[in-house]
């Protein structure tokens, strides 16, 4: 029984809340400051046309006292509610931030191995290059001992 009751008390909130933000929206249109004027003009004039002034500011100032209540009421819960609204976008904010974080470690880990790949590129050049040379170095080498080989041949043919 006690979960039926919060049920219909959360429901029965739900549409007070509605009903209040829509409300509160219309106080601060053009609508909302026609209506007052017309109704303070209506008290005037029934005060005008002969009705009891002293009831009639007493009608009015209960009247306003009411709403003027009301009104803070839907302030303070209008200020709750962004409240609550800017704590949740600050959640937000700082998941944003962690993620922001997570990224740029990743973005730096990816440098780092681009860094490393670059590197280990020149590396290789560098080595190939030398091996180039030392091949090179090699085959020439080789063509000028075979040049003194032949050298050492021609006169041993010749006898």
């Amino acid at each position: 029984m006690p979960q039926r009751k919060n049920k219909k008390n959360k429901k029965a909130s739900a549409v007070f809340e509605r009903g209040a933000f829509l409300v509160i929206a219309r106080i601060g249109s053009m609508t909302s400051i026609i209506a007052h004027t017309v109704f303070f003009l209506v008290f005037f004039i029934l005060g005008l046309i002969g009705f009891n002034w002293n009831t009639l500011l007493l009608i009015l100032t209960t009247v306003v006292s009411l709403e003027a209540i009301y009104l803070a009421i839907f302030i303070q819960m209008t200020v709750n509610q962004n409240t609550q609204s800017l704590a949740e976008v600050e959640e937000d904010i700082d998941e944003i931030q962690e993620d922001i974080d997570d990224i740029q470690e990743d973005v730096d880990e990816i440098q780092k191995d681009v860094d490393d790949i670059v590197e280990e590129e020149k590396e290789a050049e560098t080595y190939e290059r030398k091996q180039a040379l030392t091949l090179e170095q090699i085959q020439n080498e080789l063509q000028r001992l075979a040049g003194t080989i032949e050298q050492f041949r021609a006169p041993a043919k010749k006898k």
